[in-house]
């Protein structure tokens, strides 16, 4: 896991003065690191019976589709406002730096479905729950949350009691 921190750049005070940004750019350019991490999250989730892997916009969309392809599951986006072109719902959440808005296709889901929910990083967990309040409107059932990295030190897990919570890579501060 050392390897995955050493290639993740950190740059201070962005998008904002005061927030210390976890750049994985770095990390999806070396083939060996982003091979390995799809390949540890695919182990991990392979047997689930997940049917659907759901993306966060935007650096959700490098992982979910890659993992969905390798568990054989279907993949959806969840997106800003105004980006799908179908009826969609729509949940809003604060986030470490404001608050934001995320839709997903009111069809895109189905009643009783298996869903896995991947973004790449947990921070205070505000976009990961309104994700998760997102496909239970849609009646299915929340089978994980999975991320590449966690900032254990913003507590998001406590927005996800009940919810199975995987991170491959965790910063205490």
């Amino acid at each position: 896991m050392e390897y995955f921190k050493g290639l993740i750049r950190n740059v201070p005070d962005f998008p904002k003065k005061g927030i210390l940004f976890y750049d994985i750019t770095t990390l999806l350019k070396d083939k060996r690191a982003f091979k390995e991490v799809i390949d540890i999250l695919a182990a991990r989730y392979r047997h689930q019976n997940i049917d659907l892997v759901v993306g966060v916009e935007s650096r959700g969309f490098i992982f979910a589709p890659t993992l969905a392809y390798h568990i054989g599951a279907g993949f959806v986006p969840v997106r800003k406002p105004g980006k799908l072109p179908a009826e969609t719902v729509k949940a809003s959440y604060d986030l470490e730096y404001g608050q934001d808005t995320l839709e997903i296709h009111r069809d895109a889901i189905q009643k009783g479905q298996r869903v896995l929910v991947v973004d790449d990083l947990l921070a205070t967990g505000g976009t990961a729950a309104a994700v998760v309040q997102l496909i239970r409107q849609l009646g299915a059932e929340v089978a994980g949350v999975a991320f590449l990295v966690e900032l254990e030190f913003l507590n998001g897990r406590k927005k996800l009691n009940g919810y199975e919570v995987y991170s491959l890579l965790q910063y205490q501060n």
